[in-house]
């Protein structure tokens, strides 16, 4: 298939990239690089370093006409959508349209829309929290990422457009940038290999579901084969807590390192895990990678990192 995938240069989307060239489809990304990084851009790829709200990115559809989407392009920062609400809801919903737009005058088939679990649902009635969960977000994020899903629903039943949203839980794994706000794996990591005392806010009693790329990648390649469409959890069904999450990088990294709190930041949820049963039973998909296993592939690959430079 020839398929565009936005965020191509991002943390996951340079891994959904590298998995959709390697089964054999033409791949272009757009990317205007101010998250992502050209040295994640797969080589066989062409790369359009553009804004997904710009005329220019909506005429590639013309050009290219692409029979699927991959839309990971986002403002992804939850502070940032809280202090300006008009600028994420320009990125993450005008952006998309922009994209819709243009893709269903030119036959776009298939759209892959990476959403959010813990963003969308809030603090869970009861855990894990399955996609019939009642749907709160508390953040204009969290709220971009449900109306996209209620735009999808809309392209599905006005012009055929079949779509899967995937509602990712807290995504890790090599790649992930450490001077975001998003990832705390990465910010953990990067601070211990460089001396610095990392901090957790609140008593580290919050919990997280965290999902490995690798397998939050393997959702996505299923999701282009699903002959329908669909929201499914992406998750692994099992809550860790930051403490537990810190001390499991702290004793490969820095076993003597004592652990450092701050007050809690206002209305961080304390709890978030999803139920992947749906995912299972409509794409054959489950998590693959424990928490331990993939923490210790993440440090791997910042090491790696490290030496090179």
């Amino acid at each position: 298939m020839k398929i565009l995938v936005t965020g191509g240069a991002g943390f996951i989307g340079s891994h959904v990239v590298d998995a959709l060239v390697e089964a054999g489809h033409t791949v272009h990304v757009v990317d205007d690089l101010s998250g992502g990084r050209i040295e994640n851009v797969n080589a066989a790829v062409e790369l359009h370093r553009l804004d997904i709200r710009s005329a220019e990115a909506a005429a590639l559809f013309e050009t290219h006409r692409y029979e699927a989407l991959f839309h990971l392009a986002a403002q992804m920062d939850v502070r940032r959508s809280v202090a300006d609400p008009r600028f994420d809801a320009d990125v993450n919903i005008g952006g998309f349209l922009n994209l819709m737009e243009a893709g269903r005058k030119a036959g776009l088939k298939k759209v892959v829309f990476s959403s959010t679990g813990g963003a969308i649902y809030g603090e869970p009635d009861y855990a894990p929290q399955d996609e019939s969960h009642p749907l709160r977000p508390i953040s204009p994020y969290g709220i971009t990422k449900l109306t996209t899903e209620k735009y999808l629903y809309y392209y599905r039943h006005a012009y055929g457009i079949d779509y899967v949203a995937l509602r990712y839980g807290n995504v890790y794994g090599p790649r992930q940038n450490p001077h975001g706000e998003a990832g705390v794996v990465a910010i953990f990591i990067q601070r211990l290999m460089s001396g610095e005392l990392p901090v957790i806010y609140g008593d580290g009693s919050q919990t997280r579901d965290y999902v490995f790329v690798g397998d939050v990648v393997n959702a996505n390649v299923a999701a282009l084969g699903f002959g329908g469409s669909g929201i499914f959890n992406v998750g692994t069904a099992v809550e860790t807590d930051v403490n537990r999450l810190f001390g499991i990088i702290r004793d490969r990294l820095a076993p003597d390192v004592e652990t450092q709190y701050a007050p809690a930041r206002p209305g961080e949820q304390m709890r978030s895990i999803l139920d992947y049963g749906q995912t299972e039973s409509a794409l054959g998909w489950s998590p693959k990678v424990d928490i331990t296993s993939g923490l210790n592939l993440t440090v791997d690959w910042f090491e790696s990192l490290a030496k090179v430079s």
